[in-house]
């Protein structure tokens, strides 16, 4: 079980940054493709929290969007946007009214 997200943040961060090596970027190549600033780059290779799109554009140009699948495998019953329909065609609860 995770207990801190340094232990998450610290092993991807050198997944990121192995793989920007095999593909011989430099950390200023891979942000510019990336479209987010070297120092959130620089951020993520070293452990330290990034934001969702920056983790997300960064991943996606390295070509390894299976990452995110595993998080949230397809199948695996409704879809957000799925319950969020569903939600929209139950009727409204009733409120409760407070006298005063």
């Amino acid at each position: 079980m995770i207990r801190d997200v340094t232990e998450v943040l610290a092993p991807l961060g050198e997944q990121v940054r192995e793989l920007r090596i095999h593909a011989g970027w430099t950390q200023q190549v891979l942000a510019d493709r990336a479209s987010v600033g070297t120092q959130a780059l620089s951020r993520l290779e070293n452990g330290q929290p990034v934001s969702l799109p920056v983790l997300v554009a960064v991943v996606r140009e390295l070509g390894r969007e299976e990452w995110f699948n595993q998080l949230a495998p397809s199948g695996q019953g409704p879809s957000p946007m799925e319950l969020l329909r569903q939600q929209a065609n139950k009727p409204a609860r009733p409120r409760r009214v407070r006298s005063r």
